[in-house]
């Protein structure tokens, strides 16, 4: 399976938030819409990510201040990325390699959707049970 047909089932929204944000306001749109991570865009496109386990890193170094810093301040700014075309196998195993939740699809630099473990998870899970009743089929042949 490609991520292309893992952001055709889920879609291909992105919450995003400008470097200038208050972490503060990441929080609270991170939130509202449910999300763990934000991909962070500026003037030039991509220019990192933030999620939950940013915050609470940095929130152990500066304490509440951090809550009035700009996100920029605490986003990761080398972004693992992916491509439609690649394997859901292949960002699995980018995920578990770098340790990452939160993967950001790109085409030609543009950004195009983001998976998250929680996707991956969903897939394998899909694919096993589909395996489950094939076998099922197939016993019940014979």
């Amino acid at each position: 399976m490609r991520i292309s047909d893992v952001l055709r089932s889920k879609g291909a929204a992105v919450a995003t938030v400008e470097p200038g944000t208050s972490v503060s306001d990441l929080l609270r749109r991170m939130a509202e819409r449910n999300v763990g991570a934000m991909v962070v865009v500026g003037p030039d496109g991509m220019a990192g990510i933030v999620s939950e386990r940013d915050v609470v890193r940095k929130l152990n170094q500066h304490g509440p201040n951090l809550l009035g810093m700009p996100v920029s301040a605490i986003m990761t700014t080398t972004v693992a990325s992916c491509g439609p075309e690649d394997s859901v196998d292949h960002l699995s195993a980018l995920m578990t390699e770098r340790r990452i939740r939160h993967v950001p699809v790109l085409v030609d630099g543009a950004l195009v959707g983001i998976v998250s473990i929680g996707d991956v998870v969903k897939i394998r899970m899909e694919e096993l049970e589909l395996n489950r009743e094939q076998l099922q089929a197939y016993i019940s042949q014979g």
